[in-house]
């Protein structure tokens, strides 16, 4: 009984989650600050992402930003190519490749994106964060802080980590909105705020909720909302790299004492290393693991986690628990690592990394797909065509004997450029009339329709369906090939 009850204790951490109280209410996460060779890296790159984030609405190819993701207007940018709903196969293969990948490298790598490139974590972790530190102090202070009255210290710290996080919000906001239609439109926005009261409130509801998740809803995000951390208890193995804990050198965990001499922990045992209690034979014949149960790796978890219990739903993989764990093992003089990045088998069983069958089923899969997308952007053309008989009608027959049908063509400019064009009939002889006073011009990004008719010979026709091909020229240049069906009365031989 009193075994069934110790393992009932030990797997009591995943029937709650550290973020939610017994009560139910919300448990606020105050992790300490951490510090350390790994933190010290994620902050760099968090540099250079943010870097990024902030000035590639500001980079420009042919006038155009490199990335936009327009989805009211159906236009989307990605390094200057522009596709529109024409290429939205195109897109679905680029989803589940990116899909695909996730997967292949969370089976082979784990969370490490998490903690190290998604956006939550960046802008929660390595600016929010940073900047509540500086504010409210370390994690005992914040604590200290929560539970004191309100008086004039309390106001004044609130009140401006309000404001330093509604403004980054609001920073934010407009760069994500610069992403969706173009860093140009947002600063014509700003300039003229009245015309535009429309954007004005989207701007406001984008960065309500931005200053929701950093305030509040914080690392719930990454607990409650993400799928990404819901698959991953299907996506990972034994084999997967996480950030973890070595329990075969860890185990049996005990406080660290000043003055040891020999490996025998009993309290009662003499100078010599013989024990005065028979009970406590078993545990002087059993050595003291690495682990002093300090719990520095759970102080700065910012998920509130202990990475003791193992791989569990709300790691994100940001190595905090390494580094407070190594500065523990370095200051009692035991080597680092004893938390670390591995997978189970390679703690367990000490082997290393191999490729099985499910990542080279992967693997294969991923090639085949990047193949595909390449295949298709590559041979994609920047003149979308189609040509369709006018719905309705069949066939008129003019004065002078010949037949004609009426088309209509669209097109779409797929480019940065206008595209001036003629249309040519390549296998018949015949003619074709525009109907009214179109032009043959594309505007550049931009879709034109227009109706033409074509006019053949009854010696040119060879049955009640003709197949025509015509040439869409520019600069006496074939850019494109159409295939079209001319309807004329039945020729009898």
């Amino acid at each position: 009984m009193t075994e069934t009850t110790d393992i009932l204790k030990q797997e009591a951490f995943r029937d709650s989650v550290a973020t939610i109280s017994s009560e139910g209410t919300r448990n606020f996460i105050n992790p300490k600050k951490p510090k350390g060779r790994l933190y010290n890296l994620r902050t760099w790159f968090s540099v250079f992402y943010l870097v990024v984030f902030f000035t590639l609405p500001f980079i420009k190819v042919n006038g155009q930003p490199l990335f936009m993701f327009n989805v009211l207007e159906r236009k989307f940018i990605f390094f200057g190519m522009i596709f529109w709903p024409q290429d939205f196969f195109i897109f679905a293969i680029g989803l589940l490749t990116f899909i695909l990948f996730v997967i292949l490298f969370t089976v082979v790598f784990g969370r490490i994106f998490c903690g190290w490139a998604c956006p939550q974590t960046i802008f929660m972790e390595m600016v929010f964060r940073k900047i509540e530190y500086w504010i409210d102090g370390d994690s005992t202070r914040q604590k200290q802080l929560r539970a004191m009255p309100w008086n004039g210290e309390k106001i004044r710290k609130r009140v401006t980590k309000f404001i330093a996080f509604f403004a980054i919000s609001f920073l934010i906001a407009n760069f994500f909105l610069a992403y969706l239609i173009s860093m140009d439109e947002l600063i014509g926005y700003i300039e003229n705020p009245g015309a535009h009261a429309g954007t004005l409130i989207s701007l406001l509801i984008f960065t309500s909720v931005f200053f929701f998740v950093y305030w509040w809803f914080r690392e719930q995000v990454c607990i409650v909302v993400c799928p990404y951390g819901r698959l991953q208890g299907v996506l990972l193995d034994k084999n997967s790299i996480v950030v973890a804990y070595d329990h075969k050198r860890g185990e049996p965990r005990g406080k660290l004492k000043k003055s040891e001499d020999h490996d025998c922990k009993c309290v009662d045992c003499k100078e010599d290393g013989a024990c005065k209690s028979i009970n406590s034979k078993f545990e002087a014949l059993t050595k003291q693991g690495d682990c002093i149960d300090c719990f520095a790796c759970v102080r700065v978890c910012p998920t509130g986690i202990d990475i003791r219990n193992g791989t569990q739903l709300e790691c994100v993989n940001c190595t905090a628990c390494i580094d407070a764990c190594d500065a523990i093992m370095e200051s009692i003089h035991k080597p680092k690592g004893l938390v670390r990045y591995a997978s189970e088998n390679s703690i367990t069983k000490g082997v290393k990394l191999k490729i099985n069958a499910r990542i080279k089923a992967y693997s294969a899969v991923l090639m085949l797909l990047i193949s595909l997308l390449v295949f298709l952007i590559v041979s994609r053309t920047d003149l979308d065509v189609r040509l369709m008989r006018t719905a309705g009608m069949t066939y008129n027959t003019m004065p002078d004997g010949r037949i004609t049908n009426l088309y209509n063509l669209k097109l779409a400019n797929k480019t940065h450029k206008d595209i001036d064009f003629t249309l040519k009939l390549e296998n018949v002889p015949g003619e074709i009339e525009l109907v009214g006073s179109g032009k043959l011009t594309v505007k550049k990004e931009d879709y034109t329709n227009l109706q033409f008719f074509v006019k053949l010979s009854r010696n040119n026709i060879t049955g009640w369906k003709t197949i025509l091909q015509l040439g869409l020229y520019e600069n006496n240049k074939k850019i494109k090939n159409i295939t079209a069906k001319f309807i004329g009365p039945e020729v009898y031989k």
